[in-house]
């Protein structure tokens, strides 16, 4: 069979939207998924900015347009990149900051964590302890394969080398470039079960680092061989045909690398805490010995008894955890001291101190001040400070503090970080008002952003949520009584139309069985001959019982048809339903109407209605009044039915009350309304329908029927006589 040409093309149509949709998603994937999206990369240090770094472990900053970490953990990593990235080179300027330890790049990284060589990936870098360049490989352990050492000179601290690391296929091979010597020194392996795609990575081990000109691109096999020739690959022929730049080039002091047993250490010196014996009056000279804690933006030295503050001094390239001697000018200050035209010798690297574990209300006091502390606290508020630093306002109970974090890697934490949340923060407590500004009793100084840690987010029973479940919560009562009201609509509206379906199987079955037998009957009596008057009798007794019963389910069809209510109000209804019942009669029907009028649920008002038709039905038929009375009064949130006339009326109670009237009265408590009949014999009859509407709802109103809904329905388990009154019960 030939589909419609309309179906045909909605087909097409479909089809065509189908594959689009195929299409764009394979092209979506096959994009993200690209081994090259991204390339080349080159790094924004110099712009301060790093925020598509992540660090696992190690103290990762941006100081001076380069990354260092100042930490001596050993396998700290700091990783960008795609995942998808398959062959490529990575290299960048390396400085080493510890005379027992490496730094270098890491390639095709993947399942990262924290811990030494805690991912699978290819690992090139220089090392201090044999002065060599190394080559391995990491699966969450180490493998070194290959290892050279570069001539003359070896590999020592405080000096650039560029390093290069290739990875093409399952061949990696990595070249390295020394002050001395303009050839590179290249080795590579061929890895079988190689890590096939993968990021890039800075990485040291037991040695702190600085790492600049960070490039990744694209590599091809060509590029594979002349690294291994030359250690360079295409574009190269700008780079350096000499030695690379020192220290001296970021205006840094170089140092000499010095063992503990050669260090001559001044027998004069003295504790940090005795420098606030010192006079206002007569500034002293004094050296002191200890461990570097922070080296920017001011440097800080801490030994067992506190900290001291150390600006501008004259000193080679320090990291954190150095142990040096200072001598210079002191001046003592309310809590610690302050050592002016500072000149620093380096003795040894060691490891970082650990931070003293206090309270915000232990560091207000000043007795930590210049000193490596871990504090907790809330966060109040965050904001941008000078220089693009991080400022956070925080409280522990009722004492409140700041921290600043230097611009850097900060960037991603401005954004992660929510007020409210649970800090750690190790940093140097500073009292001095150059950094609290008289604000706060104290200021934190973190090294950088692995010094804060978030122990718990925001709690949930914020002032903002409890407001939103509120709102929430009204807004789903709302809906749930939408829902609600819809659903007995429909019902409503199936009852109708049912009502709908048996009024029209009567009329065609029930009525004009009636019509019809009425007929045979009529010309049955009309065929029999005038002598026989008793079966004349019994046939006009019979068609007389036909035609009333034809009456009646006429009738219980106009009752149950709703055509009325669809086109014109109940009032306008009724009164015609009245009129129809007593045309050509002498019963004189008066409508009326009081109030402001309103809409009526279709429930409400389809009950109404057949009360009313009911009401009119039986004054018409069994009280034989001159006038009937049709009255709708509109007050407040009800309306009001009264159906009077002037017939024999009955007295109540009498038995009287028949099969009409108890319908009428289970109608109304349908909907709970309110039925009142009232009847004296000669004085007429009067039925009164008082029913419930919704309320109007009005911005101020709508939360107090709001609550009056939620409690009868949901918390005192008892519906309201309003909310019941909109229900559809069979």
């Amino acid at each position: 069979m030939k589909l419609p040409r309309s179906l045909r093309r909605r087909i097409l149509a479909g089809l065509l939207a189908s594959l689009v949709l195929a299409l764009g998603f394979i092209a979506s994937r096959a994009y993200l998924h690209s081994p090259n999206r991204g390339l080349p990369y080159r790094d924004s240090f110099a712009k301060g900015r790093a925020n598509e770094w992540k660090a696992f472990g190690g103290t990762w900053e941006l100081v001076n347009g380069v990354m260092r970490n100042d930490s001596d953990e050993r396998g700290a990593k700091l990783l960008s990149g795609s995942p998808y990235w398959r062959n490529y080179s990575i290299e960048a300027d390396i400085n080493l900051l510890g005379i027992s330890g490496d730094a270098g790049l890491v390639i095709r990284s993947a399942n990262e964590e924290e811990g030494v060589n805690a991912y699978s990936g290819y690992y090139a870098g220089v090392r201090t302890l044999d002065n060599a360049l190394i080559l391995g490989r990491a699966e969450h352990g180490w493998m070194e394969v290959v290892k050279q050492y570069p001539t003359p000179g070896g590999i020592r601290p405080f000096q650039w080398y560029h390093l290069k690391l290739l990875a093409y296929d399952c061949q990696i091979v990595a070249a390295v470039t020394t002050p001395s010597q303009a050839t590179p020194t290249s080795l590579g392996i061929n890895d079988p079960d190689c890590v096939h795609s993968g990021r890039v990575g800075l990485r040291s081990y037991s040695s702190g680092g600085i790492w600049r000109n960070v490039l990744v691109r694209p590599a091809t096999y060509q590029d594979l061989v002349e690294t291994l020739k030359s250690g360079r690959g295409p574009g190269d022929s700008e780079a350096r045909d000499t030695a690379l730049p020192d220290s001296e080039s970021l205006g840094l002091q170089p140092r000499q690398e010095q063992q503990k047993a050669n260090v001559r250490s001044n027998a004069n010196t003295q504790i940090i805490a005795s420098l606030r014996l010192t006079s206002f009056a007569m500034p002293a000279t004094a050296t002191v010995r200890g461990v570097v804690i922070l080296t920017a933006p001011l440097l800080f030295v801490q030994d067992s008894t506190g900290g001291v503050y150390i600006p501008q001094p004259t000193a080679p390239l320090l990291k954190v955890g150095d142990e040096v001697e200072v001598t210079g000018e002191v001046h003592p200050g309310d809590f610690s001291s302050t050592l002016e035209h500072a000149k620093v010798q380096v003795l040894w690297a060691r490891t970082p101190v650990p931070p003293v574990s206090v309270t915000a209300s232990q560091a207000s006091t000043g007795r930590y001040d210049a000193t490596f502390i871990e504090v907790q606290g809330r966060l109040a508020a965050k904001e941008r400070g000078p220089d693009n630093t991080l400022i956070l306002d925080l409280d522990e109970g009722p004492q409140s503090f700041r921290a600043i974090l230097n611009p850097g890697r900060s960037d991603y934490l401005f954004s992660k970080l929510k007020l409210n949340s649970s800090l750690r923060l190790r940093g140097v407590c500073v009292v001095d008002a150059a950094f609290t500004r008289n604000l706060t009793p104290f200021v934190l100084l973190l090294r950088s952003n692995e010094d804060l840690e978030v122990l718990a987010g925001p709690p949930w029973w914020s002032t903002g949520h409890v407001i939103a479940i509120v709102i929430a919560s009204l807004l789903l009562a709302l809906v749930v009584n939408f829902v609600y009201n819809r659903i007995a609509h429909w019902r409503l509206q199936g009852v109708l139309e049912e009502r709908q379906r048996l009024a029209h199987e009567m009329h065609d079955t029930l009525a004009q069985s009636f019509a019809g037998i009425g007929f045979q009957l009529q010309a049955i009596r009309n065929g029999l001959p005038d002598g026989m008057p008793t079966l004349h009798q019994q046939l006009d007794l019979a068609s007389n019982l036909v035609r009333h019963s034809h009456e009646e389910a006429r009738r219980s069809i106009a009752t149950l048809r709703p055509e009325a209510l669809e086109s014109e109000d109940i009032l306008s209804a009724l009164d015609y339903c009245a009129r129809r019942m007593v045309e050509g009669g002498p019963v004189q029907v008066v409508s009326e109407r009081e109030g402001d009028e309103r809409p009526i649920p279709l429930r409400i008002a389809d009950t109404l209605y057949r009360i009313g038709q009911e009401a009119i039905a039986n004054a018409v038929r069994h009280a034989h009044p001159t006038i009937l009375k049709v009255r709708l009064t509109y007050s407040g949130n009800a309306v009001c039915l009264q159906i009077d006339d002037n017939g024999t009326g009955f007295t109540q109670g009498g038995g009287l009350l028949g099969f009409g009237i108890r319908g009428m009265r289970r109608r109304a408590e349908s909907i709970s309304a309110a039925f009142q009949l009232q009847s004296k014999p000669g004085e007429g009859t009067r039925i009164q329908i008082t029913a419930s509407l919704p309320p109007r709802m009005t911005l101020v109103s709508w939360p107090k029927l709001l609550w009056k809904y939620v409690w009868g329905h949901w918390i005192d388990g008892r519906p309201t006589k309003h909310a019941d009154s909109h229900s559809y019960r069979g």
